[in-house]
C-alpha cells in the first residue's frame, strides 16, 4: 500500500517539473502572454493538470523568475567592486538589459509589475536593492548627472523592453545601440537642464501597474 500511495505523489512531481521546464521554454521564446495549453502540450499533460499544479499564470511565474532574477543581484554586487563609479553604473544597466535580451519572459517581467506573483515582486525588490548605491556612487564621483534618479531606470525598461520585444527576429543586438545613446546623454560633462522632473514613484508604479514599493 505504500509504495501505491507513493506512486501518484511521484507522478505529480514528475508532471509538475516537466510543467516548470515547458514553461521556462515557452516563456523564454514567446513572452509572458504564451497560450497556457501550449505548455501544457509541450509538458505531455493536459490544461487540467496544469492548473492542479499551477491555479494562476502569476503562480507560474512565481515557479520560474525568481531564480533567474537572481542574476540581477549579482550584477549588482559587481557593479559596486568596480573601483571606477562610472564603468560600474554603465555594467549595471548593460547587465541589466542583457538579461531582458536574453529571455522574451524576462523581458515581460522587469517590464511589468505582478501584485499576484508574490515571489516574484518580493524577488525583484531584492534584486534591484543595489541599485541605488549604484547610481549614487557614480554622482558621489561627478561622472553621472545629478538629476538622473533610480525612476528613470524603470521608465528607461519599459521603453527599452519595447524596443528588444520588435528587434530580436531581426536585428537582436540594435539594442546596445540606443542604450550608448542615453548613456553618453547620462555623462555628467554631458548635462543640460532638464525639461521635466523625474516621475515620482507613485507615478512610476500608475505607469507601469505597480504598487509603489514593488519597483526601483
Amino acid at each position: 500500500m505504500a509504495g501505491k500511495s507513493r506512486q501518484p505523489r511521484a507522478d505529480a512531481a514528475r508532471n509538475r517539473d516537466k510543467l516548470v521546464a515547458a514553461a521556462s521554454a515557452v516563456f523564454g521564446q514567446r513572452g509572458l502572454d504564451a497560450p497556457l495549453e501550449e505548455i501544457a502540450r509541450r509538458a505531455g499533460v493536459s490544461i487540467g493538470t496544469l492548473y492542479n499544479h499551477f491555479p494562476t499564470r502569476q503562480a507560474l511565474f512565481d515557479a520560474i523568475f525568481p531564480a533567474r532574477l537572481t542574476a540581477l543581484e549579482e550584477i549588482g554586487e559587481r557593479s559596486l567592486v568596480d573601483p571606477d563609479p562610472w564603468n560600474g553604473f554603465v555594467a549595471y544597466i548593460e547587465g541589466l538589459f542583457g538579461l531582458q535580451a536574453l529571455d522574451r519572459g524576462l523581458n515581460d517581467v522587469l517590464a511589468r509589475r505582478f501584485p499576484d506573483a508574490s515571489e516574484l515582486s518580493a524577488t525583484c525588490r531584492h534584486g534591484f536593492a543595489s541599485l541605488v548605491q549604484v547610481i549614487d556612487r557614480a554622482k558621489e564621483a561627478g561622472t553621472l548627472r545629478e538629476d538622473f534618479e533610480p525612476q528613470d531606470v524603470v521608465t528607461l525598461m519599459w521603453a527599452m523592453s519595447q524596443v528588444i520585444r520588435e528587434s530580436t527576429d531581426v536585428a537582436p543586438e540594435v539594442w546596445r545601440r540606443y542604450l550608448a545613446f542615453f548613456l553618453d546623454g547620462l555623462r555628467a560633462e554631458a548635462a543640460h537642464p532638464l525639461p521635466a522632473p523625474a516621475l515620482t514613484r507613485e507615478q512610476v508604479a500608475h505607469f507601469i501597474g505597480a504598487t509603489p514599493d514593488s519597483g526601483p
